[in-house]
């Protein structure tokens, strides 16, 4: 069985060998994540939250960002550069992703997941380091 069924532009699956899907559906946690980044751009996490939320995707409103646990859970260890599934998520980039967990230490700090190399890492909410994958 394949993990993640890919949704076409209407929100039907697509075929299991489509490129150009617009979302995908983790059978695992039954979580719908969007196909691509919402910004070509690093951001901080208060545009990564506004950005998450204001997504439109496929007819919902009811996007957001990711927990750091949902985040994390999508990564392919078996993979590095980037530690993600290609196929599910074609674009993906090798690199650091905003979650909406705070760090319980100091709330100015969220987790951020790193698809580089598949760790998860905290960093200062007011920096522009890292994209945005937005789930419902």
């Amino acid at each position: 069985m394949t993990r993640f069924t890919k949704l076409n532009a209407e929100g039907n699956p697509a075929a299991t060998d489509a490129t150009d899907h617009s979302a995908v559906i983790d059978a695992n946690t039954g979580l719908m994540w969007a196909a691509v980044e919402l910004t070509d751009e690093e951001v901080d996490h208060y545009d990564a939250e506004r950005l998450a939320t204001d997504c439109r995707l496929l007819g919902f409103d009811d996007w957001r960002l990711p927990t750091v646990e949902e985040l994390f859970a999508i990564g392919d260890r078996a993979r590095v550069r980037p530690a993600i599934d290609t196929d599910a998520f074609p674009n993906a980039k090798a690199d650091w992703y905003w979650s909406s967990s705070l760090f319980a230490g100091d709330s100015g700090f969220a987790w951020i997941v790193d698809f580089r190399l598949g760790y998860a890492d905290i960093c200062g909410r007011g920096y522009d380091f890292a994209f945005v994958r937005a789930v419902r």
